[in-house]
């Protein structure tokens, strides 16, 4: 039998997430560069993003050739722009002290996937490079994370709104993301569920 989906969330309806979601509205512009492994993980919170932030561009790729739209895009652009990635030559957010109004651009991915996206993408070494200042352990429990510092990009973007600007109310982001670990945690059997959580005690 087919699966039904929701046609607001478009998660299946027995795992329908709209009411966890509300929009919020912002200056800074978010820009995902998505490795397309991702696109289809149901784990992915770029989805989930998008439900929260529409106003939001998520582009789908891995070479320079797949983000010639993007590259066009940022070229007209006229407001300052940021990738974020941490490096030998990223700077902090609070260092780099970026205007609100900035476009950030973040890269979805496994560390490995996104490194060689990193790599394979030589034109976003043309704009500055940021980092968070990571001083929690993710709560993205339900996938099993190598270092301390793996984020979700739904984390990631929250940390950054909140640190770009003070106002901006960036709950809605961790409302549906609680939602949604919430859900897997609750569908997963007993031995599964104790695995991930130990796992993640581990790398903490």
């Amino acid at each position: 039998m087919a699966r039904s989906y929701c046609i607001y969330c478009t998660y299946p309806i027995s795992a329908c997430l709209c009411h966890a979601v509300s929009s919020i509205k912002m200056s800074t512009e978010v820009v995902v560069m998505q490795h397309p492994s991702e696109v289809n993980h149901a784990k992915n919170t770029v989805r989930l993003m998008q439900l929260v932030i529409p106003q939001m561009q998520v582009f789908i790729g891995e070479t320079s050739e797949d983000f010639i739209e993007l590259q066009a895009y940022l070229a007209q652009a006229t407001k300052p722009i940021y990738v974020v990635y941490p490096s030998d030559n990223s700077v902090s957010v609070s260092q780099a002290n970026p205007a609100n109004n900035a476009i950030i651009i973040l890269i979805d991915g496994t560390w490995r996937k996104a490194y060689k996206m990193l790599q394979s993408n030589p034109w976003l070494l043309d704009y500055p490079a940021i980092h968070l200042e990571v001083e929690h352990a993710s709560n993205y429990i339900i996938r099993k994370a190598k270092r301390p510092d793996s984020l979700s990009t739904l984390e990631a973007t929250a940390l950054l709104l909140s640190a770009m600007d003070s106002a901006v109310d960036t709950t809605p982001l961790f409302a549906a993301f609680d939602a949604m670990v919430q859900h897997r945690l609750s569908a997963m059997p007993e031995g599964i569920k104790a695995r991930y959580q130990l796992h993640n005690k581990e790398v903490k």
